[in-house]
């Protein structure tokens, strides 16, 4: 196995350890260790793909490897912002992620039995990359907060959760591509959807009620 497929592979391994940090509250500086670990596995996205391109060593299997990688690591980290009690992020943005990233899947699955591989794009790479940023983020919200208990403003926690409803507005927008419904009825949705993200939050209910553009 080359390199950057380990590396692929080590984002892989690295997941277990970021849940432990996450869940046991005993560690010291839990939420702190969490962040290292998510950042170290977010770095290995980085350096698989370079690598492979510098060196010649895109292979198959890292085309398959390395986008089902970065969507477990993804997901993980978002479903236990949902569960933690910490941050109470909505599950509305998780779900439409999930459904976009089922639909991607299914279409590679129909290419592999055609005898086609098809890696990651570049739309799709800037959006991990983003969402990514945005986690980590969200970690050094709650490392600051609860690891080292310091007072952090309510509109940071607000930002943290805008910038996943865009992902997810992004998301929403590519798979309404697929389906063609009117636009009015997306923007609908997702000035729903941006509110109901919100709602959860005691300082910041309707901050981010606004009709949200499809140009991106």
């Amino acid at each position: 196995m080359n390199l950057p497929n380990k590396l692929t592979l080590l984002r892989v391994i690295l997941i277990p350890f970021f849940l432990v940090m996450m869940y046991v509250d005993a560690i010291p500086l839990h939420f702190l260790w969490a962040l290292v670990i998510f950042a170290a596995a977010s770095l290995t996205d980085m350096l698989d793909g370079k690598i492979a391109r510098a060196r010649g060593l895109v292979t198959n299997f890292g085309k398959f490897l390395d986008p089902l990688a970065d969507k477990v690591l993804v997901i993980t980290a978002l479903t236990v912002f949902v569960e933690l009690k910490e941050f109470r992020m909505s599950a509305i943005p998780l779900v439409i992620i999930i459904a976009r990233e089922f639909m991607v899947s299914g279409l590679r699955l129909l290419a592999a039995e055609e005898g086609v591989v098809i890696a990651a794009g570049i739309w799709g790479k800037l959006k991990t990359a983003f969402t990514m940023v945005t986690i980590v983020g969200v970690m050094a919200y709650l490392s600051l907060a609860y690891d080292f208990g310091l007072a952090v403003p309510d509109f940071v926690k607000t930002w943290i959760l805008g910038a996943l409803i865009w992902m997810s507005k992004s998301t929403y927008g590519r798979i309404s591509h697929i389906s063609s419904p009117p636009p009015h009825d997306i923007s609908t949705s997702l000035t729903l959807l941006s509110y109901i993200c919100v709602s959860s939050l005691p300082h910041s209910c309707g901050v981010l009620l606004i009709p949200i553009p499809l140009s991106s």
